[in-house]
């Protein structure tokens, strides 16, 4: 059935085939199936476009292509021939929303989107409370911005600071921040400041 194929899934089994055939003995024939992958995607993709196109005209027409493109299958395909009607941003935002009961008493909010298609997010408040961890949050902003944005290729964070003070001893401040080199998805970097309690 239509709506049991995931395109991410579809995707990597197309890659899989055709490297099994680019390790095969005649190199023309991946060659051959690489450009039927392509004739074929150019085809339903400009079958696509002209069927939103048809749709749009209609005097319901941005409410039904609304409609589609909240649908997981075809959000996906319209997603990947640059045909989805509503902006990343929003759609990214709108999902952000889904989310909030897994935030606990912190907020989160869509800083922009870089070249490369990586979500930078600000968490700003305490994510640790209500029975949410960081982690749960961050597991579930990351299905939700996934599932509505699927052009994204990763998420990177802004996390607030951690502070940390025991009896009369000087506050010690933890900061989080992203680390060079994209790890800020595995948890990025730890500054520590130091300074003297007030009094």
């Amino acid at each position: 059935m239509a709506q049991a194929l995931n395109v991410q899934e579809a995707g990597a089994r197309v890659e899989e085939l055709l490297g099994e055939l680019r390790q095969g003995g005649d190199p023309t024939v991946a060659e051959r199936a690489e450009e039927l992958v392509r004739v074929l995607m150019e085809l339903y993709g400009a079958g696509l476009e002209r069927a939103v196109d048809l749709v749009g005209r209609e005097p319901a027409g941005a409410e039904i292509v609304g409609r589609l493109a909240k649908d997981p299958l075809l959000a996906s395909l319209l997603v990947l021939h640059g045909l989805h009607p509503i902006p990343v941003e929003a759609r990214i935002n709108e999902a952000l929303l889904k989310v909030r009961r897994y935030l606990g008493n912190a907020t989160v909010e869509l800083l922009g989107l870089d070249e490369e298609g990586v979500v930078h997010l600000r968490i700003e408040g305490n994510a640790d409370s209500c029975g949410t961890s960081l982690a749960g949050a961050k597991q579930a902003i990351e299905k939700a911005v996934i599932e509505i944005a699927p052009e994204a290729t990763g998420i990177e964070y802004e996390l607030p600071p951690i502070n940390l003070t025991v009896g009369n001893a000087v506050p010690v401040e933890f900061s989080r921040r992203p680390a060079p080199g994209g790890a800020a998805a595995n948890g990025g970097g730890v500054s520590i400041s130091i300074g003297r309690k007030p009094q």
